[in-house]
Parts: structure tokens; C-alpha cells; sequence
């Protein structure tokens, strides 16, 4: 394998990055950033958030999870398919409703300061974490198998990929990602589907027997039917929907590009098609899985789940088909890097330092402000990288829904209880509703199975964290005659 030769694919794939950041963000200003100027062609979008939502975990640890749990993942796909729905007819309508830059001013408008606060708050924590961890899971592959060959350290192919991120999205942001994430989307499917057909044709054997060799090797079983066990299909199917409305309906990263289409009919197009091809791309992504098992079994290797795909396409397929791996997988990483640091920079001038309110700061102080912003995340991303390399955690895709499950509970209970009341909080009791709630979680799951006779909780510990913080929020609130906060901020 020529290690020059892949620095080079990688060096021209992001002289093509730089070119579309330089072609769209010509002519951009703050509301290109934030917003794409509304004018995001709906099925540009609809096709970039497949990259952006499947990212390198997905890429990586999903083909890996299917020589232990077959196709069980799939149930999870099931539940954020119902998500999408939810997201679309009852979320978009809300944001489009009051022109929302930052969604999570809706928490303001309908709650109060405080809410709002708390809420964008810990969305900058949850997309924090949950981004570097899908950063660190892809460079740590991306050194393993290029830059150690080249003898370049970890450290320095960190640095190296978060500049290249930061220099085709500081100026452009939304304006710039919506056209980056599709033609990232399309290296990613192809390299998928390019990496099926080379391991058909290295097996030797048709479709039809591979699938009979899946069967026969249960790596096909879709349904989790043991109540006790934390993949239990009820758990996937009902804890993959409330992922998918918090971690897309109520995250600002995956919502932003959705508010820069121009009217809320084209955005819901975008959501309902993007979840049907979402189905085929996840099914696409567990049969892959099962090829590389199949492929590894007949020739008696054995891979950590995590290295099966990366090892197989290495180290016994051409060198031409690793490239294209290559290009996918750091097509499968930029679009959910490039988002989250664009909408976290979003986030933190409108939501932390209120950009919107303040008539003392000129487009040139903004802009300027703004990209220290970009840049600071830059290097908390790159520090998070380090830290997660020094703890070596590999139960990566885990370790994501975990964050999701205790940082985005109190984002949907906030919401929930926004939308289905109308009463008014105690501002002063939110701070500590929103701490409590995963708390109570964190301990709830530490000791389910002595509490509950042998019961693990699943991805249901994110509903059940939102239903604590609605529920306390109820308690500490009290009636109110209107929703005097609605009309004053528009």
C-alpha cells in the first residue's frame, strides 16, 4: 500500500473542499453563515444529511456490530424512520412559525430566559462531546492505517484535519457545508457500494448464496425479543424515534441546514425523503457488514469489530478500492465535523452572546467575533481528540448514545414542555430540574438491574430522562392566562 499515494488522493479530495468553500461563500455575510441566506435547495440538503447523519461511527462501527448482533441495529433505523416524521410535521412548523436562526430561541419565546439558556447550553455540550468523539473514532483509523505508514504523529494528523476543516468553513458556514455535505455524501455511498461489490466478487459467490450463508450464520436476526436485554426491540424501535427528535429535531447543527430552505413545505419534503433513503443507505451499510464477516470467516481471520472493515479493505482487496474506502471514510467524517462546528459557533453568538439583541456590534465586529468563536471550538475539538486517544475507549458508538441519553433528556423534556402545556415555569427552578434529571438517570441506570430484577436500560433512558424533566418542570410551574412570551421577540 503507497501511503504517498493516498496523501495525495487526500490532499486533492480537499483542493476540491476549498474550491466550493471559495465558490459559495464569495459574496457571504453573517445571515450566509447562519442561515444559507434561506435559499438551501431542499434535496441538496435532504441528500447532504445523509452524510452528516450517519457520520464515520456509522461508516466504521456498523458493519462491525454484525458478527454479534446481526441486523439488531436495524430496529434502532426502524424508530428514528418514526422520528423523522415527528421532526417534520410538528418541530419544522414551530421553527419556521417564528423565523428561527437559532432553534432554540423558541425555548425563549415560549418558556423564558432562563429555558433558553439551559437548553442552547446543553446543546453545545452534547454536540461537543458527541462530534469529537465521532472525530477522534475516524482519525484514529485514518492514522492506523495512512499516516503511520508516513510516520506522521496522531497529534499532528489531528491538527492537520481540523485546519483543513476550519479553513472551507469559517468564512461560508451553512451557505458553504449544504454543497460540501452532498458531494461528501456521494464519495461516501459510492465507497460503500464500490467495497460490496469487491468483497461479492472476492468471496466468489453470488447474491443469493451470500444471503443464504447470512441466514444460515444468524447474522441476518433482526428482533430482540428478550425484554431484559438493552437491544430489545421495543427499546431500539421507541428509543431510536426520541434519538431522532432530539438528536435531529432539537439539535442545531442537524436543523440548521433544514431552516435554510426556503419555506417549511420544501424542508418537510427534505426530512420525509431523506428517512426513506436513510432505511436503504443503514440496510446498505448492516449487508456490508455481513460480507466482511463472511469474507473473513472463509479465509479463518479475526478483527475487534471496529477494524473488520478498515483491516479487510486494506489489507486483502486492491489498492484502488482502499483509496476509495479512504475517501469515504473522511467523506463520512467532515460532514459531521464541519456541522457541528459551524452550528456550535451559530449557537454561541446567538444563543450565549446574543448576537441578534445587540445593535453595539457592526457586521465587521461580528464577523470577526464569530470566527475567534469557530476557532475556539476548533481547539476544544482538538483537545477532546487527545483526551479521547489517551482514554482509548473503543465502545465508541456506545459512548455517543450515552451522551445523547443524559445531555439531550433535559433538551426534550424543555420542548415537550413547551409544546404540550400552557403554563408558566418558576425560572428559578429550571437550572435544577436540568441537573437533576440525568442525575437521577445516571444512578437509575448504574443500579437497574438490582432495582429492577436483572432490567439494563437501553436508548429508553433518553425518554425517560425528558419525562423527569417535563415532569418537574410541571410541578414547579403554574398556570397562566396566554403565552405572553410568543409575539414580543418576533
Amino acid at each position: 500500500m503507497n501511503p504517498i499515494l493516498i496523501l495525495s488522493v487526500l490532499i486533492a479530495y480537499f483542493g476540491v473542499l476549498i474550491l466550493i468553500a471559495w465558490l459559495t461563500s464569495r459574496n457571504a455575510d453573517s445571515e450566509s453563515f447562519y442561515a444559507g441566506n434561506k435559499q438551501s435547495p431542499w434535496y441538496l440538503v435532504a441528500f447532504g444529511m445523509i452524510g452528516t447523519s450517519l457520520s464515520g461511527v456509522t461508516f466504521i462501527s456498523v458493519p462491525g456490530s454484525v458478527g454479534a448482533g446481526g441486523w439488531y441495529y436495524y430496529q434502532l433505523v426502524l424508530g428514528f424512520f418514526i422520528g423523522y416524521f415527528v421532526v417534520a410535521y410538528v418541530l419544522l412548523p414551530l421553527y419556521y412559525k417564528y423565523n428561527l436562526t437559532s432553534i432554540y430561541r423558541y425555548l425563549e419565546f415560549r418558556l423564558g430566559f432562563t429555558a433558553y439558556k439551559w437548553g442552547a447550553g446543553y446543546f453545545i455540550l452534547s454536540r461537543t462531546l458527541g462530534a469529537t468523539v465521532r472525530l477522534y473514532l475516524v482519525i484514529n483509523v485514518l492514522q492506523l492505517f495512512v499516516f503511520d505508514e508516513l510516520h506522521i504523529p496522531f497529534w499532528f494528523t489531528t491538527v492537520l484535519i481540523m485546519a483543513m476543516i476550519v479553513i472551507y468553513t469559517l468564512k461560508g458556514g451553512v451557505k458553504t457545508i449544504v454543497w460540501t455535505d452532498t458531494l461528501q455524501t456521494v464519495f461516501m455511498l459510492l465507497a460503500l457500494v464500490v467495497c460490496i461489490f469487491s468483497i461479492q466478487e472476492s468471496l466468489g459467490w453470488d447474491w443469493s448464496q451470500i444471503w443464504s450463508q447470512l441466514e444460515t450464520k444468524d447474522m441476518t436476526k433482526m428482533w430482540s425479543l428478550d425484554p431484559h436485554r438493552k437491544d430489545f426491540f421495543l427499546k431500539h424501535i421507541i428509543g431510536g424515534a426520541f434519538i431522532t427528535i432530539t438528536m435531529t429535531g432539537l439539535d442545531q447543527e442537524m436543523m440548521q441546514k433544514n431552516i435554510s430552505v426556503k419555506t417549511l413545505k420544501d424542508a418537510q419534503k427534505n426530512i420525509v425523503s431523506f428517512s426513506f433513503v436513510l432505511l436503504l443507505v443503514n440496510g446498505l451499510f448492516l449487508f456490508l457488514g455481513g460480507v466482511l464477516y463472511l469474507f473473513a470467516q472463509q479465509n479463518g481471520w479475526e478483527y475487534a469489530p471496529d477494524d473488520v472493515f478498515p483491516s479487510i479493505v486494506r489489507d486483502h482487496l486492491p489498492q484502488g478500492i482502499f483509496i476509495i474506502f479512504i475517501i469515504g471514510l473522511i467523506s463520512a467524517l467532515f460532514p459531521s465535523v464541519d456541522g457541528a462546528i459551524t452550528a456550535l459557533t451559530s449557537s454561541f453568538c446567538i444563543d450565549i452572546l446574543g448576537f441578534q439583541r445587540r445593535e453595539d456590534l457592526s457586521e465587521k465586529q461580528q464577523v470577526r467575533l464569530r470566527q475567534m468563536v469557530h476557532l475556539t471550538f476548533a481547539l476544544i475539538f482538538t483537545l477532546l481528540v487527545f483526551f479521547f486517544k489517551w482514554k482509548n475507549d473503543k465502545s465508541i458508538i456506545d459512548l455517543i448514545f450515552v451522551i445523547a441519553g443524559y445531555t439531550y433528556g433535559p433538551l426534550l423534556g424543555l420542548f415537550a414542555f413547551g409544546i404540550l402545556t400552557k403554563r408558566k415555569l418558576l425560572d428559578k427552578m429550571v437550572p435544577i430540574v436540568c441537573i437533576l434529571s440525568p442525575l437521577i438517570c445516571y444512578i437509575l441506570d448504574k443500579n437497574s438491574e438490582v432495582i429492577f430484577g436483572g432490567y439494563k436500560f437501553g436508548n429508553e433512558i433518553l425518554v425517560i430522562n425528558g419525562a423527569l424533566t417535563f415532569t418537574m418542570l410541571h410541578l414547579f410551574s403554574k398556570k397562566q392566562t396566554g403565552l405572553v412570551h410568543e409575539d414580543q421577540y418576533q
